[in-house]
């Protein structure tokens, strides 16, 4: 299979890309679910954008900054922050419907971290309303061909063709992927011009994560393998706000727009308890959060805090959140009379494969795009609402320099096709599911909100087991998704191990009040 563009995933930013790299070229889109099945479906608060007095880009940047522990690029911060209008009118010319009030203006919410209302919202249901614009105008495209249930096995490079490519090579470049046909389990070669990874978060290397469970780190993975530069990988953002509610998986995501609404955060015993961890209490950025959060849980011995809404207006709330609202009465809370259970839950990886302005990684003809990047926008942890908007800001970014030297690139055509080995046997897929089980509660019970040295090393032993076990599978056993997810999660857990541990500082400490931990990364 030969195209202009493959396009490995279907969220926000592969979508955007593909967009607008078909007006210039063929564009191949492969994701291993359906196309709708990524992160960006699940976003509930918004995407950020200075829109209008008194709002500023200084402001947004100064957001930003602050909340990244000053560990952000300012290069990236500028460029994200002051083209985001236009990427808004963008997707809005693709049918994004943003609400607006009864002036017509568009309906700014606030959140955690932000100095003012600067959030476009569809209801709560964001991410749904922005994937929805986009497949269905994706879906029109007479350049796109989509490949649903196709899952990228591993980039294409120089070590295909025989050589030896170490992390040093100077010239390491990117020809294409491996992509397993999910329901015929046939192994193609798709051969492009530019590739581009927009494979979405990490969040089900960890036991609870508000993440789809096609969020397993693959281009991550990948790129790693393929020796392409990774970063960050250690910052691991915990949303501190997603329903309790034992069992269910992913867990429901409870926007932080509800507190910028005016919820508030109290202990089971109903008093508040952020004023003493942040000067903006239950506004404050989400690290400090998610960790005042399980400080407060840690002392009491019980699982879960709440959010309270039931001061503020019920038609209004029901109005702002009527997704949360109609979640929460199915398991018998009324959030207008009665206080949400939360937790907090692995929810955003700030870093990444890193890439420059261009969205160009350390591979050359590769790019990464989305929460599968690491541009230097979030540092050391994002700020809310600021991903689906980075996303879109570097797939155009992307596109521009794509369509600029797509004429100057041949295809490589003299890539063997896959080596079928091994074959597939019940016990053997039973060892998968239960490394598969083993390795996320490895990362949630040792790297997870509070992580120490000790704790890091005893992960790191385990997931080198976990590991050769795995290799030992892949070698002799026929390709499946979960083979090749645990694969990938093996690697990503390792990263951010080694990544945690060279990073002796504490990210978040740069406020000027007591914490109540000092863990080793977020």
């Amino acid at each position: 299979m030969e195209t202009d563009f493959l396009v490995i995933g279907s969220g926000i930013a592969g979508l955007s890309f593909a967009l607008k790299a078909a007006e210039y070229g063929r564009v191949t889109i492969v994701t291993k679910g359906e196309l709708g099945e990524c992160n960006t479906d699940y976003a509930q608060g918004g995407i950020a954008s200075v829109m209008y007095e008194p709002d500023t880009f200084e402001k947004h940047i100064r957001d930003t900054m602050v909340c990244g522990a000053g560990i952000c690029d300012p290069a990236a911060v500028e460029q994200v922050v002051t083209r985001a209008p236009s990427v808004i009118k963008q997707l809005i010319q693709w049918g994004t419907k943003f609400d607006k009030d009864a002036s017509g203006r568009y309906d700014l919410n606030r959140e955690g971290g932000h100095s003012e209302h600067r959030i476009l919202h569809h209801d709560d249901l964001t991410g749904h309303e922005i994937e929805r614009a986009l497949m269905k105008r994706v879906k029109r495209h007479h350049n796109i061909d989509i490949y649903e249930h196709h899952f990228a096995v591993d980039i294409l490079t120089q070590h295909h063709l025989g050589r030896l490519v170490k992390k040093s090579t100077p010239d390491i470049t990117c020809f294409g992927a491996y992509v397993l046909n999910l329901k015929k389990h046939e192994i193609y070669t798709v051969l492009a011009k530019v590739t581009v990874m927009a494979t979405g978060g990490v969040g089900n290397i960890y036991h609870t994560t508000t993440n789809p469970s096609v969020a397993t780190g693959d281009g991550v993975a990948m790129v790693h393998r393929a020796k392409g530069v990774i970063e960050n990988m250690e910052f691991i953002q915990f949303h501190p706000t997603s329903l309790y509610n034992p069992g269910e998986r992913p867990s429901f995501l409870i926007t932080e727009a509800m507190r910028g609404f005016g919820g508030l955060l109290r202990l089971q015993n109903g008093k508040e308890f952020m004023q003493k961890y942040h000067p903006m209490g239950s506004l404050a950025p989400r690290d400090v959060v998610a960790r005042s959060i399980d400080h407060e849980l840690k002392i009491s011995g019980e699982e879960f805090v709440y959010l309270d809404i039931t001061h503020k207006d019920p038609k209004e709330v029901m109005s702002h959140f009527p997704n949360i609202y109609k979640k929460c009465l199915s398991i018998g809370i009324d959030l207008t009379k009665d206080m949400i259970p939360v937790v907090p839950a692995a929810h955003y990886c700030c870093g990444g494969i890193k890439v420059n302005l261009n969205g160009e990684s350390s591979i050359r003809r590769l790019y990464a795009l989305g929460e599968a990047s690491s541009t230097g926008l979030h540092g050391g942890n994002r700020l809310a609402s600021n991903s689906m908007m980075e996303a879109a800001v570097y797939a155009d970014a992307a596109a521009r320099h794509a369509i600029s030297v797509i004429d100057s690139i041949e295809l490589q055509r003299d890539i063997p096709a896959w080596d079928y080995e091994g074959t597939a046997v019940p016990e053997e897929m039973a060892l998968i599911t239960q490394d598969y089980k083993e390795m996320q509660q490895i990362m949630t019970n040792y790297v997870g909100i509070v992580r120490s040295d000790v704790r890091l090393e005893r992960a790191k032993r385990r997931l080198e087991i976990i590991f050769k076990e795995t290799e030992e599978l892949y070698l002799k056993s026929t390709l499946s998704q979960h083979l090749c997810e645990l694969r990938n999660m093996i690697a990503v857990g390792y990263l951010i191990i080694k990544q945690a541990e060279a990073r002796h500082e504490s990210v978040g400490l740069h406020y000027s009040i007591d914490y109540p931990a000092k863990p080793v990364e977020i």
